[in-house]
């Protein structure tokens, strides 16, 4: 499989997706035609979300067609070149992808070699379980089963911080509590301007800002760019 999981979209000072440019770019060489699941907006429309991010990269060589506004959306994913799955909310996404009848199809794609390009909600679609996601369940999705691409949970936009006067959980807190009750599934936490690519049997994380892993009866780990996560695999 070839999957990029991007931790978010964007940077504070940048453009949208402009510090994903690059390594959108470099997994989908040769790409002519990409189907965009825009199913994670909310309080804008799917077209505006579609229309955002060809603003964002429609000028890199590729064609991207959102399939809400397709008349045969698994058509769509069927004949596409690659699939780019954007952020919001992961529960709205979840149960609109089963929704349209597109979850067998994209997950096939992706299991046969086509790449997954996935930020924030969408990468969260690419483990086992939407459970480590840090949205609301607006709506329920039928089911927190995801795409299962990787064999380990994500938690995107990662912050290890306790404000001041703030007297709930921490992030660290609450994925303690996923690996307490999830004890054997490692959880690989992404800071935001970070990402993880998986080529073949190859599983790497990028990104100036250190990641984290949880597992329940270890210590909690930190590792740094370029670190080879193969082992997860295992």
């Amino acid at each position: 499989m070839k999957v990029l999981l991007l931790s978010n979209s964007s940077l504070p000072g940048q453009a949208y997706l402009e510090f994903a440019k690059t390594p959108i770019n470099d997994f989908l060489p040769g790409a002519s035609k990409i189907a965009f699941i825009p199913f994670a907006a909310v309080t804008f429309s799917f077209e505006e979300y579609h229309q955002k991010v060809v603003g964002a990269l429609g000028n890199q060589g590729y064609e991207i067609e959102s399939v809400h506004a397709s008349k045969d959306p698994v058509k769509t994913i069927e004949e596409s070149d690659g699939i780019m799955v954007g952020g919001g909310n992961t529960f709205a996404l979840l149960k609109r992808i089963r929704e349209f009848g597109l979850f067998d199809v994209i997950q096939d794609k992706v299991r046969n070699g086509d790449p997954y390009v996935g930020w924030s909600a969408g990468s969260n679609l690419a483990g086992p379980t939407i459970c480590t996601t840090n949205d609301m369940p607006i709506v329920n999705p039928g089911t927190f089963d995801a795409f299962g691409f990787v064999p380990f949970q994500i938690n995107p936009h990662y912050i290890e911080a306790n404000p001041e006067g703030h007297m709930g959980e921490t992030r660290d807190q609450r994925l303690e509590e996923f690996i307490e009750m999830n004890q054997g599934t490692f959880v690989v936490a992404i800071p935001e301007g970070t990402y993880l690519t998986l080529s073949g049997d190859e599983m790497r994380y990028h990104g100036a800002k250190p990641g984290r892993l949880f597992k329940h009866g270890r210590q909690t780990e930190t590792f740094d760019s370029s670190v080879d996560l193969s082992f997860l695999f295992n």
